[in-house]
């Protein structure tokens, strides 16, 4: 084994720690602010065509106002199924079709919702920390049986996996920040 495979180590745990903050990332934008988002329904699964299918793969969403949704489906044949998931998915919302033409509502948000929303967004924050620490940990363990290499190698590589895992921990905390903002300003 080389530097060129110690190179290696720390780079896929980079990359492991880059999918870990993207993950984090795509479900901060499923928590709902007091504002229309078209990525709030993006974990809502409609059951569609014998499987269960990301809404935005059976219809198109819109955002037309501050607090308003619009969902089109392409299948017209689909609005009670895609009516039904919206309103049993755990974002509170209270959709009415028109035709082919889905409305949705966004109610503003009371305080006692918004700190909820807040400790819910703590812990994907926290899986997402967790989820990079693993990367950290997986990376340390491959670097640790490493054969034919200095132990002074093995401790810089070490202190850049550790270099990378703080680096996206700030990342992670930078977006709580900024998402907390949001969910709390009135």
């Amino acid at each position: 084994m080389t530097a060129q495979n110690m190179q290696e180590i720390v780079k896929n745990a980079k990359l492991a720690m880059d999918k870990a903050m993207e993950n984090t990332r795509r479900e901060f934008a499923s928590i709902r602010t007091g504002k229309a988002t078209t990525s709030l329904l993006d974990l809502v699964r409609v059951p569609a065509y014998g499987n269960d299918m990301p809404i935005n793969q059976v219809s198109s969403v819109a955002a037309p106002e501050p607090r308003l949704l619009t969902v089109t489906p392409w299948d017209k044949s689909l609005v009670p199924a895609i009516e039904r998931a919206i309103r049993e998915s755990d974002l509170g919302l209270n959709p009415s079709s028109q035709g082919g033409l889905i409305r949705i509502p966004i109610p503003p948000l009371n305080e006692e919702r918004r700190r909820d929303l807040v400790k819910v967004m703590h812990k994907l924050a926290e899986e997402g920390r967790v989820a990079v620490r693993h990367g950290r940990q997986q990376a340390i363990a491959a670097l640790k049986k490493m054969d034919h290499v200095s132990e002074d190698e093995k401790k810089h590589a070490e202190k850049d996996v550790q270099k990378v895992t703080d680096d996206h921990i700030k990342h992670i905390d930078e977006m709580v920040k900024v998402k907390e903002a949001e969910i709390m300003e009135v």
